[in-house]
């Protein structure tokens, strides 16, 4: 039969259609296990990316009235502020939570004061903020009491205790800097503080320190912070230093005046 007759022109239609066909088959099949891996419904994945865009549009608007002046309209930075590009959403929520921003003065270093922003507020500008570039996501379910505190201690103790102090009392730095008391900070900001490295302190990353050794550094902290003092004050927890001036002024002074007293009687 000649190769241009109606029969194989009928012939090449069909095995065309078939492979349109297949090829339809193979979507639809790729499409429904799509669908049913991926978690929740249509629906409620475009109620939440409406909900997420619309607290970034809120974040937006609260950043340019609090913090746009000095970052830049943008988050690009000044010579007032640095860059928040790339900074994430946990630097956001630990800076504006323990109340370090807004600024209120230029010094040698941040002043803490007393939240300015809603908690709702400051996770919208968070929010915001992520959108500038990637960054540490703020922390969430830190289950730190089912970690061992004794490891919590030692990592404490190798990392942190130079600054913080070995009880978390916190320290003077260098150039009129100091390490802040860690008495009173929610667990989340400490894992955020961890995470970004705010003002002299260190990022430790998760290859520096793993997520699990990072939750067992808090439970050391809230753990020691909670701990009775069985020997009488604890002096601020700050070292031998306050122990020892405390054994010179008092201690000693008590025996000297003893003495006197003693040889005024005889």
């Amino acid at each position: 039969m000649a190769e241009g007759s109606p029969s194989a022109s009928r012939r090449r239609v069909r095995r065309r259609l078939a492979r349109a066909g297949g090829v339809l088959v193979l979507l639809g099949v790729l499409g429904a296990a799509y669908a049913a891996l991926t978690p929740g419904t249509p629906g409620a994945s475009a109620s939440g990316s409406a909900a997420d865009n619309a607290a970034v549009q809120r974040g937006r608007t609260l950043y340019l009235q609090g913090c746009g002046s000095c970052h830049g309209l943008n988050g690009q930075g000044s010579e007032q502020a640095p860059s928040l590009v790339g900074v994430g959403a946990a630097a956001v929520d630990f800076q504006m939570a323990q109340g370090f921003m807004p600024l209120k003065y230029h010094g040698p270093q941040a002043e803490t004061h007393q939240q300015e922003f809603s908690n709702q507020d400051i996770l919208d500008i968070a929010a915001y903020v992520a959108t500038l570039g990637p960054g540490p996501a703020i922390p969430t379910s830190i289950d730190y009491q089912n970690t061992d505190m004794a490891v919590g201690g030692a990592l404490f103790r190798t990392n942190c205790a130079q600054c913080h102090n070995f009880a978390g009392s916190g320290g003077a730095l260098t150039q009129g800097k100091k390490a802040p008391s860690l008495s009173g900070v929610a667990p989340t900001q400490i894992y955020e503080a961890m995470l970004t490295g705010p003002e002299n302190m260190p990022v430790f990353g998760d290859q520096q320190i793993t997520p699990e050794q990072k939750a067992a550094i808090i439970h050391y902290i809230i753990g020691i912070k909670a701990q009775p003092d069985p020997g009488g004050l604890n002096v601020g927890r700050v070292g031998p230093v306050s122990e020892g001036l405390v054994g010179w002024l008092v201690g000693i002074g008590v025996l000297v005046i003893a003495v006197i007293w003693i040889g005024s009687r005889t």
